[in-house]
């Protein structure tokens, strides 16, 4: 297996001064003028009718942030879960064309990402996190690097039922050299593991995080998405 603990390569998280795991603290500020611009993202298709959440005033700090894993591990759930404004999702119904090389976990699954999806959460009223999740399908891999430019970290999915399935996605963010923590979405029929156990199935370094989550439930989303910042934060303050 790949060497998947490589911290190295965070250029720094400005503005992050202050988060913690105060989940009062991570929303939104409704507006009624316009959205936060994202990279020219407002104003795409089936955002018209979302709510429009200024970017909070307090807010000195933002990240771009990936959210990876193989197809099916929650990815598109866990930015619905957890962003303030209306989330980007490109999900379409998986073709017969398409079945030939991608192979669901699940048997029911007839929908899957075919480009990225885009949400934004408030950590700490001072920092913003613009989410971006990539397809989980091998054959989408080379798009990360477009996806990965300008990203400070990634949160890596990983699912028990198929550990095998995330070795190419943390192993693709340690070719890309971007700093990563690892979640264990729990679905209801999860194997369970003991931490030790699955650092070693997953070659994880020791300081890499690895925490266990529910993508469907917001404050054990956000507990993900924080233990990635601290860990961004910790990288940062060690190098310099």
């Amino acid at each position: 297996m790949p060497d998947t603990g490589r911290t190295d390569g965070a250029n720094g998280v400005e503005g992050a001064n202050g988060v913690d795991d105060d989940m009062d603290d991570t929303h939104g500020m409704n507006g009624t003028d316009s959205a936060a611009s994202v990279d020219g993202m407002d104003g795409m298709d089936g955002m018209d009718d979302a709510t429009v959440m200024y970017v909070q005033p307090s807010v000195s700090g933002a990240a771009k942030i990936l959210v990876v894993g193989p197809m099916g591990v929650g990815k598109t759930t866990l930015i619905g879960t957890v962003s303030e404004i209306k989330p980007l999702s490109t999900e379409a119904t998986m073709s017969r064309a398409g079945a030939r090389l991608d192979t669901p976990v699940r048997p029911t699954k007839s929908t899957t990402t075919v480009a990225l999806d885009f949400g934004r959460i408030t950590l700490g009223g001072e920092l913003v996190l613009y989410l971006f999740g990539t397809p989980g399908q091998q054959r989408f891999l080379p798009a990360w690097k477009d996806l990965a430019r300008g990203a400070l970290g990634a949160l890596a999915l990983v699912d028990t039922r198929d550990l095998e399935a995330s070795f190419d996605a943390i192993g693709h963010l340690e070719d890309l050299d971007v700093p990563f923590s690892v979640a264990v979405n729990s679905f209801p029929d999860s194997v369970l593991h003991s931490e030790d156990d699955l650092r070693s199935a997953l070659d994880l370094l020791p300081h890499t995080p690895l925490v266990i989550c529910d993508a469907r439930e917001h404050r054990s989303s956000v507990k993900a998405l924080i233990s990635l910042v601290s860990h961004l934060i910790e990288s940062v303050t060690e190098a310099t």
